[in-house]
């Protein structure tokens, strides 16, 4: 029997993402309508920026511990995050969480390198851009990585908070992603990271000159793959 997936949610947008590419794309893997068994479980994104916003990076991680003992209860085998900001206190979490995780930004990096790219523009929140949690990854992989400049970082996070986390998306802010990537691309990038996991629903693969790295869906994917790999479940 399949593992049991744990989401541990952020912003809703990511989360519903996420878990809609763990149902859709699971067919593939298990069969016409199939997917492993999977439970979500997001506090208000209002309790997260509380803490993000006041840099009380240890209040993040108590939110996300406990998200994973929700989903543990749930019988979940192990969990994912689909939010990349996060991922900044992943270390901390992990060492206290009854579950194991898959590491969002890993998982991109591994795809990075079996697509041969080299060096990678990374767009998220501010706090991601301007963060640990792609360079500590990529650099494991011998990945380089590009960020946008200052006045760019600010303007994408209130793309993101403003008008993304809240369903928002329009032609500006896609016309906008765009022409940074284009920069990206000026700049030697081979390929970029959509690093909030809103990005995808507003960037396609059509709107980018660079290669995209999904990094909601490529996550769903890899916990697809983990679901199937033999090992005793929780329930076990």
């Amino acid at each position: 029997m399949a593992k049991h997936i744990g989401i541990v949610g952020c912003s809703a947008e990511g989360a519903a993402l996420c878990y809609r590419t763990l149902c859709v794309e699971g067919a593939e893997l298990f069969g016409r309508y199939g997917h492993p068994e999977v439970t979500l479980h997001t506090y208000p994104l209002a309790e997260y920026m509380k803490f993000i916003e006041a840099d009380d990076w240890s209040g993040v991680a108590r939110l996300m511990i406990a998200s994973a003992e929700k989903v543990a209860r749930c019988g979940a085998d192990f969990a994912i995050c689909p939010d990349n900001t996060i991922h900044q206190v992943f270390d901390q979490v992990i060492a206290a969480s009854p579950i194991p995780w898959l590491h969002i930004a890993e998982e991109v990096a591994k795809n990075a390198r079996e697509r041969g790219f080299s060096k990678l523009g990374v767009l998220g929140t501010k706090f991601l851009m301007e963060g640990p949690v792609y360079p500590s990854r990529l650099a494991q992989f011998c990945l380089a990585s590009e960020i946008p400049e200052a006045p760019v970082r600010e303007r994408i996070n209130d793309y993101i908070f403003d008008e993304m986390v809240n369903g928002k998306f329009t032609s500006e802010a896609r016309s906008y992603f765009a022409a940074e990537i284009e920069r990206m691309q000026h700049r030697g990038c081979d390929a970029v990271v959509l690093g909030c996991t809103e990005i995808p629903l507003l960037i396609s693969p059509e709107d980018s000159v660079l290669p995209v790295l999904d990094s909601t869906r490529t996550l769903a994917r890899s916990a697809l793959r983990m679901a199937l790999q033999p090992g005793l479940r929780t329930e076990d």
